[in-house]
């Protein structure tokens, strides 16, 4: 495996030259929606029908190298109208020792490819997801609750759920 960027800190550089945007920009130039940073760390948007060739694009490629997933999460955003949830992916590359994110948004309605294909961990963080913010992962391999009971209704993590929970669900 080959990674020829250095370990530099992006705090102080333009996020828009860090290796990873610069070749999903190559890839996938319109695609990308947005880049962010934040806390020294480098992430961009994606378009929610290539964020699954994009992590294996970013996993494959010898030059990038991420070959560690450490998250999958999501984020209820209710006043973003058309697409209020962000499903968040930490990748990490090993021997380059850089943190990357990627972002999808997605509305209530719209599924989000599986990527347990190329991280096994994926099952249960996409499980997760699902669980507690309804989001569904098409083509995962066994898309059930992972924290909360079969008949429970509702998903806790979106912001309309009540704080201190329902008192019969």
């Amino acid at each position: 495996m080959t990674v020829d960027w250095n370990r530099q800190n992006f705090s102080g550089g333009d996020p828009e030259e860090h290796p990873a945007v610069l070749a999903l920009r190559k890839r996938f130039s319109e695609d990308v929606r947005e880049v962010e940073f934040f806390r020294g760390e480098v992430g961009v948007v994606m378009a929610r029908e290539s964020c699954r060739d994009a992590l294996r694009f970013l996993k494959e490629d010898p030059g990038l190298a991420f070959d560690f997933l450490s998250d999958i999460t999501a984020v209820h955003w209710p006043a973003r109208k058309d697409a209020p949830f962000d499903v968040v992916y930490q990748i990490f590359s090993i021997a380059g020792k850089m943190r990357f994110r990627l972002k999808v948004k997605v509305s209530e309605d719209q599924e989000v490819d599986s990527v347990c294909g190329l991280w096994k961990g994926a099952d249960w963080l996409e499980r997760e997801v699902f669980d507690l913010f309804g989001i569904t992962f098409a083509g995962h391999p066994d898309l059930r609750r992972i924290l909360m009971p079969d008949d429970f209704e509702g998903y806790p993590l979106r912001k309309e759920f009540p704080v201190g929970g329902r008192e019969k669900w």
